[in-house]
C-alpha cells in the first residue's frame, strides 16, 4: 500500500470553507486505477490544518494518476477558485510507502 499527504494550514475562519470544498470534491480519483480512499483529517490542536490523505495499492498506481489527465484537470479547478487566498496555498505532500500492519 501507499499513501499520500498533502496538509495545508489554512486561515482558521476559512478552514469549515475549505472542509466544504472536500466534501463536495468532483471524486474523479475515486474510479482511478489503484485508488483505495480518501480522508480529510482536521487537527484536533490546530483546526485550520487540514490533510488529505489517499490510500493507493502501489505507488505507480499514484504516479499513473498524479500524470493523468484527470489529476490535472483538478488541479486546473483548484487554481481559477474564486478566494486566491487559498488558490495560492501550496501544500506540503509526504509519500509512504506502508512497509508493516
Amino acid at each position: 500500500m501507499y499513501i499520500v499527504n498533502s496538509v495545508v494550514t489554512v486561515p482558521e475562519e476559512k478552514a469549515e470553507e475549505v472542509i466544504n470544498i472536500y466534501r463536495n470534491r468532483s471524486r474523479l480519483v475515486d474510479n482511478a486505477v489503484g485508488f483505495l480512499s480518501f480522508q480529510l483529517l482536521q487537527n484536533q490542536k490546530k483546526p485550520s490544518e487540514l490533510t488529505v490523505h489517499l490510500e493507493w495499492d502501489s505507488r505507480e498506481n499514484y504516479l499513473k494518476w498524479a500524470r493523468s489527465d484527470e489529476y490535472k484537470k483538478i488541479h486546473e479547478l483548484e487554481k481559477k477558485y474564486p478566494d486566491q487566498e487559498l488558490a495560492s496555498i501550496i501544500p506540503r505532500v509526504t509519500q509512504y510507502k506502508v512497509v508493516a500492519k
